[in-house]
């Protein structure tokens, strides 16, 4: 089974960072996606940023771009998402989420993320 380890929320002021660390294992191949998901009270639960195994492609929110960076330390199976200029309104609880397979890290990334880690608090104050 794949398991998820998610890390890295805390507190941080408007236009602060924060990274995010997603450790994961138990893949039965090479071929996955891991994408970060948030959701925030009230709100609906929201795709962030996913990255595919197999060729490293990315895809963010519009919400998050030029801002979140998600990235790969294959090494030590953990995913990273570094979260620059900070805003109140990205405030939630982040999920590291994998499917299984690399195609379904695309356009509108959502169906098929279906191994999920706990969630991490990110607060951003204004």
């Amino acid at each position: 089974d794949v398991q998820l380890q998610a890390s890295g929320g805390g507190l941080v002021q408007a236009g602060g960072s924060l990274r995010l660390s997603c450790t994961a294992s138990g893949f039965g191949s090479d071929d996955y996606a891991i994408a970060w998901f948030r959701q925030a009270p009230g709100k609906d639960r929201e795709g962030v940023s996913c990255i595919s195994s197999t060729n490293g492609k990315t895809y963010y929110a519009d919400s998050v771009k030029g801002r979140f960076t998600i990235s790969s330390d294959n090494a030590k199976n953990t995913k990273y998402l570094q979260m620059n200029s900070l805003k109140p309104e990205d405030t939630a609880v982040y999920y590291c989420a994998a499917a299984p397979w690399s195609r379904l890290c695309g356009r509108n990334f959502g169906k098929g993320f279906n191994s999920w880690g706990q969630g991490t608090q990110v607060t951003v104050s204004s």
